[in-house]
């Protein structure tokens, strides 16, 4: 009876095994050709570490090293041959939505710069500051967030041969490095702009309530200037700590437009909701918070345009808030 019971567990070891061996072979031969493709048919060789030396860099995922957590995935600090590094555990979840994100993911990363981050999110900053016992963002800090991101956003958009749509902008996707410097993180929806083509057609709308441009429901297609409304959306959470989503509803594709329109329009109430943290910061050196307060409401709402075309672009944007960072130095 005991060699029964040890030629079945033999069995479902193996069985589980070969599952996971082809489970790993057939994702990885997904994410192999979106890395070929994503590099004008060239494949640059892309350092692969094993399960047991992920589990010694984060100390078996201890729960201490998580930096992001969210119903997808979590996001580890961890330190590995004497660097700093970033690890991001993925769920159980094996559906076809997850698997594509997660080797989008992969395969704009690889494709930049992208530095360890260790230090919490945006959104631990300005709507959590106190229980995660940050300090509080002065108005300069946030001009340097909001610059920072532009950056990156922009080179997204002008540094390829394609413009990379970046799709998921939100301060849970903002995080930070040891040196406090914010840097745009998770490229799970991010998609190129196919040669030839001035936008992407959507089989779907996915994103973030609130950060979604209006122009993705009415027409299903997404471009540059898609990223821009996000951005604006962004600039408004910075700016007010308070949430896009509590302002703007997602019951149905009408009322949605509606509500953007209206958190978007020039009636929109924006110096009665600034981050009192802002209004009372008495060591905010810049000159004429009021109105470097004003250009920010500005810039906030031309890129939450509800007309795509009336936006700026990414690189204008990154241009005005340089120019406003640098007056509060």
């Amino acid at each position: 009876m005991s060699s029964n019971i040890l030629r079945k567990f033999k069995h479902r070891r193996d069985t589980e095994r070969n599952d996971k061996t082809t489970f790993m072979m057939r994702n990885g031969e997904k994410l192999l050709k979106e890395l070929i493709a994503s590099s004008n048919g060239k494949y640059n060789p892309y350092r692969i570490f094993s399960a047991e030396e992920l589990r010694i860099a984060t100390n078996n995922y201890d729960e201490q090293n998580i930096v992001l957590e969210d119903p997808f995935r979590k996001l580890y600090k961890g330190f590995w041959q004497k660097r700093s590094i970033s690890l991001m555990k993925y769920n159980g979840n094996r559906n076809q939505h997850a698997l594509e994100w997660c080797i989008n993911h992969i395969v704009y990363a690889s494709r930049i710069i992208f530095e360890s981050v260790q230090i919490g999110t945006l959104a631990d900053r300005i709507h959590h500051h106190c229980e995660q016992h940050f300090e509080a963002l002065s108005l300069t800090d946030r001009l340097k967030v909001a610059m920072d991101i532009s950056h990156a956003v922009a080179y997204l958009h002008v540094g390829f041969s394609r413009a990379i749509v970046y799709r998921d902008m939100k301060p849970t996707n903002i995080l930070f490095n040891e040196q406090s410097d914010a840097k745009l993180f998770d490229f799970s929806l991010s998609l190129s702009i196919p040669d030839g083509e001035t936008h992407i057609e959507l089989d779907s709308v996915v994103g973030t309530t609130g950060f979604i441009a209006p122009e993705n429901f009415t027409t299903l297609i997404c471009n540059e200037k898609s990223d821009v409304y996000g951005f604006g959306a962004f600039l408004f959470e910075l700016l007010t700590a308070q949430k896009v989503s509590d302002h703007v509803s997602f019951e149905n594709r009408l009322h949605y437009e509606e509500s953007v329109k209206k958190l978007s329009g020039q009636n929109c109430r924006f110096k009665e909701i600034v981050d009192s943290i802002i209004i009372e910061d008495k060591s905010c050196t810049c000159t004429g918070k009021e109105q470097q307060l004003q250009a920010f409401k500005q810039l906030t709402l031309q890129c939450m345009d509800f007309s795509p075309e009336d936006r700026p672009t990414m690189v204008d944007v990154a241009k005005q808030l340089r120019q406003m960072y640098r007056s509060c130095m």
